[in-house]
């Protein structure tokens, strides 16, 4: 009993600001909002913020409709969203997640049990429909613990002071934003892969083709770690992805 006790009395030493990035979501917004609300604790979530870059369909308005939903209004790029979502944080804890993907239940818990072990992570991943033999090889391999299985659709928590540390995402990059800035976190601190999943949309996928998707993806990572700049980096994803 005393044991339980002190872990709760640890867990309300932790709260979490999720900090969503958002840009003509009005499709996925309103269900992520719900499935949130619906899979965490009050205790645990210091807020939820929205940071729209720029939408012109109907996102802020449904976002509007939430009571207790920060929506900030930034310059457009995930990067700089991220950032300006994180700067009015007021946890101690950065979740930063994709309006199109969705943390299982009680995600807020296992972060936490996480971060009392010094650790900063993300889940392993899944996509919402991967009839695909390829997308089934690629959610299998988000379960090892290398960098280059890392991505921003499995979601990314570390603790505020740490992120301060690294001084954030960086906003040079339109695109790779999230696998830079992980880059730098497994420099400097342990990288946990928490065994539980975070199932995103299979959307690009769809839209781009699936092995084209990713051939162009395995470019973008072989030109990052040949030294490209990140307006090189942009420049390739523009002409081959949409």
């Amino acid at each position: 009993m005393k044991q339980n006790e002190n872990q709760n009395l640890m867990n309300w030493n932790h709260r979490i600001s999720i900090i969503i990035p958002m840009l003509n979501e009005a499709d996925h917004i309103e269900k992520l909002l719900h499935h949130i609300l619906e899979n965490s604790s009050n205790k645990n979530i210091e807020e939820i913020i929205i940071i729209d870059g720029g939408s012109t369909d109907n996102s802020t308005g449904i976002v509007s409709k939430f009571k207790n939903i920060i929506l900030l209004e930034s310059l457009k790029g995930r990067a700089k969203q991220l950032n300006f979502g994180a700067k009015k944080a007021k946890g101690n804890i950065l979740y930063f997640l994709h309006a199109d993907s969705f943390p299982p239940k009680d995600f807020d818990e296992k972060i936490i049990e996480e971060i009392q072990k010094n650790n900063t992570g993300c889940f392993r991943l899944k996509f919402d429909n991967p009839d695909h033999y390829l997308l089934k090889i690629s959610q299998l391999f988000t379960r090892f613990n290398f960098q280059l299985f890392r991505g921003g659709d499995q979601s990314l928590f570390i603790r505020k002071k740490d992120y301060d540390l690294l001084d954030g995402f960086n906003e040079k990059y339109i695109i790779y934003e999230d696998v830079e800035f992980i880059h730098r976190i497994y420099k400097k601190y342990t990288f946990k892969i928490i065994n539980d999943y975070v199932v995103t949309s299979e959307r690009k996928f769809k839209k781009n083709g699936i092995w084209k998707l990713h051939f162009n993806f395995l470019m973008i990572h072989i030109k990052n770690w040949l030294g490209d700049p990140p307006e090189a980096l942009y420049k390739y994803y523009t002409k081959h992805i949409k």
